[in-house]
């Protein structure tokens, strides 16, 4: 990996709990704002629904909700917004002994604001975070218990937040090498965060580490230049690649072969999120120890479920919920 750039000093973060991290199923790390959803055009005013949003966070309500414990190591401001996310998480099962308050930065904020039925504009306000400013050291206290983390989730956003930031991320990396910990890489492209060029030459780096990539399909060539995407990947030792094909399922690379899983018929209301609940359904049936099969089902699955509801994470199913999709039309459970 390249030589991380020398960061300024930053004040220590307070932890979020006092109690020491208990063992985890996933260990997942970024940023989660206070999210803001609008009826209509943000000019005209009017009211908002307040929440809580983040890729990683999203994914950790997904798998708590399956039944695994997740651990999420964010930071947040020493604020109300902070609070907000914090309590959230907490709400979902998830475990923040991890997660610290920053006292000199505010925690992010992201606007959603649907402007056509089909179209929804998102505008974060993010610079200068909590977030942005993740202290490598949180992620040291992550991993300090007795059992490390099964699987280790990160995604192409929390690099892009600012060098802290990124060198957690790296140090993550690192650990998870040491304690033999599995690590499933998110691409999550975002151009308003950086360019394809700075992602590429942060991901591409990351690669020798990652076993499982998940990405659609114009996200690929980020990790790559040319070539069979998957192909190269598997070759230089990322066992599994996963491509997100949105209303066309997905499609699953190992050196065993291809396989590809339909995506689920449901009407849709609101897709942010899906892809985020697809990685949780993908890393649950991974957790659970089925096939490579039996992941893209379970991930197209609460995929599916996500698209369903208003929300970042609010549609994501429970296990027991997982057979609903399978229900006729109409049907009334009692």
């Amino acid at each position: 990996m390249r030589t991380p750039p020398s960061l300024p000093p930053s004040p220590t973060p307070s932890p979020a709990p006092t109690s020491s991290p208990a063992p985890c199923d996933v260990l997942t790390l970024g940023e989660t704002m206070v999210a803001l959803r609008g009826s209509g055009p943000l000019k005209l005013g009017g009211s908002m629904d307040v929440s809580v949003a983040g890729a990683e966070s999203n994914v950790a309500i997904g798998l708590s909700r399956l039944g695994h414990t997740v651990r999420w190591a964010g930071a947040v401001g020493d604020d109300e917004a902070g609070e907000l996310v914090l309590r959230t998480l907490r709400a979902e099962g998830v475990d923040v002994t991890a997660a610290t308050r920053d006292p000199l930065a505010p925690t992010g904020l992201v606007l959603f604001e649907p402007r056509l039925p089909e179209v929804t504009r998102v505008h974060y306000y993010r610079a200068g975070s909590a977030g942005s400013r993740l202290a490598p050291d949180a992620v040291e206290a992550a991993f300090a218990t007795a059992r490390p983390p099964r699987v280790l989730h990160l995604t192409g956003i929390t690099p892009a937040l600012g060098p802290s930031a990124a060198e957690a991320c790296r140090r993550a990396l690192r650990l998870a090498r040491e304690h033999g910990t599995q690590v499933c890489l998110d691409v999550n492209f975002r151009a308003r965060l950086w360019s394809p060029e700075q992602a590429a030459t942060e991901l591409r780096g990351w690669l020798p580490y990652v076993d499982v990539l998940i990405a659609s399909d114009d996200e690929l060539p980020l990790c790559l230049p040319s070539g069979t995407a998957e192909k190269c990947l598997i070759d230089r030792g990322v066992r599994e690649v996963v491509v997100k094909l949105g209303a066309q399922g997905a499609t699953a690379h190992t050196a065993e072969g291809e396989l590809h899983a339909p995506a689920r018929e449901v009407r849709a209301v609101d897709a942010v999120g899906a892809g985020d609940a697809f990685v949780a359904g993908y890393l649950s049936a991974l957790l659970d120890g089925t096939d490579v099969r039996a992941r893209l089902t379970r991930a197209v699955t609460t995929g599916a479920f996500a698209v369903t509801t208003p929300g970042d994470w609010e549609g994501a199913p429970t296990r027991a919920e997982l057979n609903l999709l399978d229900t006729a039309e109409g049907t009334v459970l009692r």
